[in-house]
């Protein structure tokens, strides 16, 4: 259902000061949809930070060349965060996702805005913008920008247009619809260059990544009668890749192209002893209600939850949980 916007431009040209936030880990949609709002929002003459729970990505810094955004506990404080108007959440609106972050939304006295387009959702006590039909956080950035009459430069709109080809997998995934597609040419429209954005994003690649995508897809199979691809990546890899934790972003759609499969899971071990998991399907299988019961979520089609270690009894539960959803889905389909 479309977004009425005027409640949100009221709440816009009522205040001066913004704090804009996004999730742990946070992707081209996130990063693009931030670095796209910040730029709406000073051109209306506001004030605006960009604070995140996670550092940027080294492949997505391109989409920050002045380096605005900021992570929360190093050269920025809880007390700092909180001090604003408005604190405007973008691509997520559940709490798990928010981390370090949380703390800092529960205290502050700051007006809440989440503009998000997930399924998955917790009440953040926030004045809620949300579209579980919009392709990406981008397409909705691109429509508030329609309805406050301002026009993105081309640099926000590069930021945008990142933003929505990487949640839509370069237009290929199910969500890309009409207006996908109607948002991504008026971007171009402003004089974004999606080579330029494609070339940043899929052509600079490390020799590091490419030894880890070696050895994680080397060991991908196929479970559940061949209906489910899986993968995972160990600390060890990294070590011995010299490989970052982003650049396992988008092997869990690899996974995926094996014939026959409906869905595909990766397990990736962090540092800190837990288990990110990365949920994809194809077809009628709801991978964001597998991904809640671990307090994660997302999309039907693509979603992700963060489970305690070790690393063997999160793999079990995981395809526990996975052979239950699958088996739920050959019974609906009888």
């Amino acid at each position: 259902m479309p977004i009425e916007w005027q409640p949100l431009i009221d709440i816009i040209h009522a205040h001066q000061r913004f704090v804009i936030t996004s999730h742990v880990r946070p992707d081209a949609d996130a990063i693009g949809s931030e670095m796209g709002l910040c730029g709406i929002l000073e051109q209306l003459g506001k004030e605006v930070r960009i604070i995140n729970p996670s550092q940027t990505p080294n492949h997505l810094a391109f989409l920050d060349p002045t380096k605005r955004i900021r992570k929360i506990g190093e050269g920025v404080t809880m007390e700092q965060t909180c001090d604003t108007d408005v604190h405007m959440i973008v691509d997520t609106s559940a709490w798990q996702q928010l981390t370090d972050l949380r703390k800092t939304l529960e205290t502050t006295k700051a007006r809440k805005v989440v503009i998000d387009h997930h399924l998955s959702s917790d009440h953040l006590g926030a004045d809620l913008f949300k579209d579980t039909t919009a392709a990406a956080a981008g397409v909705l950035i691109c429509e508030l920008a329609v309805a406050l009459g301002v026009t993105p430069t081309a640099e926000q709109g590069t930021a945008l247009f990142a933003a929505i080809a990487t949640d839509t997998g370069w237009f290929r995934f199910p969500n890309v619809d009409e207006r996908t597609l109607k948002t991504a040419a008026w971007l171009i429209g402003l004089g974004v260059q999606p080579s330029n954005i494609y070339r940043e994003l899929y052509e600079r690649s490390s020799l590091s990544r490419l030894k880890l995508h070696g050895r994680v897809l080397s060991r991908i199979t196929v479970e559940f009668g061949g209906t489910m691809g899986m993968a995972y990546v160990l600390q060890k890899d990294f070590d011995e890749t010299g490989a970052h934790p982003s650049d396992t972003e988008d092997l869990v759609n690899e996974c995926l192209t094996i014939e026959g499969t409906c869905c595909a899971v990766i397990l990736v071990e962090q540092k800190s002893g837990q288990v990110k998991v990365s949920f994809r399907s194809r077809a009628g299988l709801d991978v964001a209600q597998v991904a809640e019961q671990f307090g994660g979520g997302g999309h039907k089609l693509a979603s992700g939850a963060m489970l305690a270690g070790p690393f063997e009894n999160a793999q079990t539960i995981i395809m526990k949980a996975m052979q239950v959803a699958i088996a739920g889905q050959a019974d609906e389909s009888v």
